[in-house]
């Protein structure tokens, strides 16, 4: 089901694979039901010389667990407990020298404790669902060398929300090797079955009470990066984002002061239908020493619902072998709130627009973590494959953990892993 308690929990790895895109919301996984989520693996990636033309297989998972009590469904009260279980596959093909293509399948298996009060009967059908997703990709390097072009799409399927994606994108590479421009572009369409608590389907008909709804989102992420010195590298970027359609959870209940907290009282959340997004990030790499590197990054976000967020991120990778590597992070956002919100019972009756998601709340929020990457240039070991007797190489294996904290109450904590293989 389309998901409040999720918006903090989808595709984790996603976020890996692709550090420069810095998502609006300040949970740490990028929001889907505001517009993000399906993975962006469509995107062109240079062909990596060392891999001798083999196909490329990385098997991922990763296990969420968060709990606090602003549930949205309950009107910004209640308890935001919810577990995430996400396994993944990502396959990379090489077709020739010079063009690739790639896949990306997997699911979100999720229970949440939240979305259970719906329809206030606790072990509802409502209490846990499942999230299908497939993205396709193709890449091609032009043949200047230093120009890829890439196209692909992708859809996401769950009870009550499809959504359906086509990316394009270009990236550019001068002829020194030391500046990089891409461009990447995106599309969303996306219909959602309008699910409303229990009491407001009154006289609507159904089973869920007031028929469907769609959204469009439109991405475009711009970066550059330049390599500064032997020792230094930046990189400037942006998405910006804009979104028209279904930008409210239908079952997120609103209380109002003047009406109190009884249960027929709730009104269901209500945001504009149109929303803009413009953060810009800056990365700085700093090779210390030949053990040591310096990872930073910042990030300011802006857009029309009034929220402005700052995010820094620190990561420094240590070299303890020249195999095996452990990369200590840390993460802090802040942010305002949006003009529509409010806490329980504090939204009038007459405000045109209202929410009570904390995710759109005045807070802050650290995430701290540790990683290690095992990595031996010989693989960690070799296997055949029932597919032809095929010898596959079992080539890294990366680990991580991060525990998470907002001022808001709300906890997490994350262990997710990366299984890299290749095959001839």
């Amino acid at each position: 089901m389309l998901r409040s308690a999720l918006t903090t929990v989808l595709p984790v790895m996603t976020l890996l694979a692709l550090p420069m895109l810095a998502w609006a919301q300040a949970t740490p996984t990028p929001n889907r039901v505001d517009g993000y989520g399906a993975p962006a693996t469509t995107a062109p990636s240079p062909p990596n010389p060392s891999n001798h033309g083999e196909t490329e297989v990385n098997i991922l998972s990763s296990y969420y667990s968060q709990d606090g009590n602003h549930g949205a469904v309950e009107g910004g009260q209640g308890t935001q407990q919810l577990t995430d279980f996400t396994p993944t596959i990502i396959l990379n093909v090489p077709l020739d020298s010079a063009t690739r293509i790639s896949a990306n399948l997997g699911m979100d298996y999720y229970a949440s404790a939240s979305t259970d009060r719906i329809d206030q009967v606790l072990s509802t059908p409502s209490s846990s669902d499942t999230r299908y997703h497939l993205d396709l990709g193709y890449s091609r390097q032009l043949a200047d060398k230093r120009t890829i072009v890439g196209v692909g799409g992708g859809f996401s399927k769950e009870y009550d929300y499809l959504s359906g994606n086509i990316t394009a994108s270009w990236a550019h590479t001068s002829a020194d090797g030391n500046r990089e421009l891409s461009v990447a572009a995106q599309v969303f369409f996306d219909r959602a079955t309008l699910i409303l608590p229990a009491e407001l389907r009154q006289g609507r008909g159904g089973d869920h009470g007031s028929g469907f709804d769609t959204r469009q989102s439109y991405n475009l992420n711009l970066v550059y990066s330049q390599v500064l010195t032997q020792r230094l590298q930046a990189a400037v970027s942006t998405e910006l984002v804009a979104q028209n359609g279904l930008l409210s959870t239908p079952f997120h209940r609103v209380y109002f002061r003047e009406t109190g907290g009884a249960l027929g009282t709730a009104k269901t959340e209500l945001l504009p239908r149109q929303r803009l997004k413009y953060p810009v990030g800056l990365r700085l790499n700093y090779y210390a020493t030949d053990l040591v590197q310096l990872r930073g990054y910042y990030r300011f976000y802006n857009d029309n619902f009034g929220i402005r967020a700052h995010t820094l991120e620190l990561e420094t990778p240590l070299k303890v072998t020249p195999f095996f590597v452990l990369y200590p992070f840390y993460r802090y956002h802040t942010q305002t709130a949006a003009d529509y919100f409010a806490p329980y019972l504090e939204h009038s009756i007459t405000d045109e627009y209202y929410t009570s998601d904390y995710d759109l709340a005045n807070f802050s929020a650290n995430k701290i973590g540790l990683g290690l990457r095992y990595s031996p240039v010989y693989g960690i070991g070799r296997f055949k494959t029932p597919f032809g007797g095929q010898v596959a190489k079992f080539k890294a294996l990366d680990l991580r953990y991060a525990y998470y904290r907002q001022s808001t109450g709300l906890t997490a904590n994350l262990i997710s892993a990366d299984l890299s293989f290749t095959l001839p």
